[in-house]
């Protein structure tokens, strides 16, 4: 029966001539479409083996066919944020300004003065614009931008302290996103974790008790993504400045998101800003540019002179450097707050700066293009926004969502956001209390009516 079932299975010639292929054929080669036509083959071959059915020659086609489309898609594939997480990880974290989009482009597109210097014609540094940017900004002496937060603390850990000793409190050797763990981070820039203090209380004393002849750093580091409440103590930054000062160690900060604005602004939790570390006299600050900040993915350092070199002199400085089109567009988008118009330009900030009232108008919006149908209920229900992305753990904004509901003999919460994550333009949403919750904080405007779409498909 079985070798029955295998003289049956079209050969894999039969599959490629097939009208299901024939484009596939024209636009991608015949070559490419028959390697993936045996691949289709063997599995379904396999399949038999198993136990399994003949395919017929036009479900193997068809499974080329769909591989092809998978294969040849954009990746990552753009899509609608309605969760009301602002900061969304798992959703490529913050979205661009139109500026920050028009300047990678613009670079992207041909050739630029990426290392050149254009008044004298001599090689220069594809860093000075965007340091004098920095400078300004944030108060420090120099500054130096890598390609993520975690590249540049391996690198200012494995230039200023390789084989010596950091003193850390214990409270903040922390584990963030994807196991980026603090104390893994020292082992492999070949430091010597020193954990002070207890994980709810440490005090300058406690630092200065440690410092050896071999101590190198004071490392602070946000816990950017969980808090501890209660019986707590923790050293102020400006004491732990001083003590380096007394003992010759600098201070070396990782503040994490990049709030460059004061989040308290807006009815959030003070979230530690870079100015202000730079302000208290700390060496090194590092933070991230696709978060609070609102930029593209880039590892930001602030500081002292000449732990800023002696970083930039180390060889995984050119490991880890930042690329052409994400140096145009952090550029860009630290122009919006040199020039005052971040609130108003940068898509996380305008989302935070939302009001309940903005953000309940586009709802009802959407509630009156959509208008449910039979077996829906389409309402606009209160709601409260994340900031998300290791950002301001635990802190909230009101807001206003488009609730929809089944009444239990249509389609459930679970399959119409299944529905909607394959549309033509993915709508990602939230269930809560058994509805679809779709949140128009973290949708951009111009992506209205493509939301609008998506629900009315879906819910058809």
């Amino acid at each position: 029966m079985t070798n029955q079932l295998l003289r049956n299975l079209p050969s894999v010639e039969r599959v490629v001539s097939s009208d299901t292929l024939a484009d596939a054929v024209s636009t991608y080669g015949r070559d490419w479409v028959v390697e993936l036509t045996r691949d289709a083959v063997a599995d379904a071959r396999r399949s038999i083996l198993a136990g399994g059915r003949t395919e017929s020659l036009g479900e193997i086609a068809d499974t080329v066919r769909r591989t092809i489309d998978d294969l040849v898609a954009p990746s990552p594939r753009p899509l609608i944020n309605a969760t009301g997480v602002v900061i969304h990880t798992n959703l490529g974290r913050a979205p661009l300004s139109k500026a920050a989009l028009a300047a990678a482009d613009a670079v992207g597109r041909g050739y630029s003065d990426l290392e050149i210097d254009l008044a004298t014609g001599r090689r220069g540094s594809r860093q000075a614009h965007l340091q004098s940017l920095l400078r300004q900004i944030t108060g420090a002496e120099a500054a130096l931008v890598v390609n993520n937060n975690a590249s540049a603390l391996l690198l200012g850990l494995s230039a200023l302290a390789a084989g010596r000793e950091v003193i850390v409190a214990r409270g903040e050797a922390v584990e963030i996103g994807g196991g980026f763990r603090i104390p893994d981070v020292l082992r492999q820039s070949g430091c010597k974790l020193v954990d002070v203090g207890t994980t709810n209380r440490t005090y300058v004393r406690d630092y200065a008790d440690a410092v050896t002849e071999d101590t190198a750093a004071f490392l602070k580091a946000h816990a950017s993504n969980f808090r501890v409440e209660g019986f707590t103590a923790a050293v102020d930054e400006r004491e732990l400045v001083q003590l380096g000062e007394q003992t010759g160690i600098p201070v070396l900060h990782d503040v994490g998101s990049g709030a460059l604005l004061p989040t308290e602004r807006y009815g959030l939790a003070h979230e530690p800003m870079p100015q202000e570390a730079i302000q208290a006299g700390t060496g090194l600050v590092f933070f991230s540019g696709d978060k609070l900040l609102g930029g593209p993915q880039a590892g930001i350092v602030v500081g002292k002179r000449e732990l800023v070199q002696t970083l930039e002199r180390h060889p995984l400085a050119r490991a880890v450097r930042i690329d052409k089109m994400s140096l145009a567009s952090l550029t860009a988008t630290l122009t919006h707050y040199l020039t005052g118009t971040a609130e108003t330009e940068v898509p996380v900030w305008r989302m935070i700066a939302a009001t309940p009232g903005e953000i309940k108008a586009r709802a009802e919006r959407w509630r009156s293009a959509v208008n449910g149908g039979p077996g829906f209920k389409v309402e606009v229900a209160p709601a409260r926004s994340a900031i998300g992305g290791g950002s301001l753990p635990g802190e909230t904004l009101d807001s206003w969502a488009l609730s929809v509901s089944g009444d239990g003999r249509g389609m459930s919460a679970e399959s119409l956001l299944e529905a909607l994550r394959g549309r033509a333009t993915p709508v990602i949403a939230r269930i809560e209390d058994d509805a679809v919750r779709l949140d128009p904080r973290t949708v951009l405007p111009e992506q209205d009516d493509d939301t609008v779409r998506a629900l009315k498909e879906a819910l058809a």
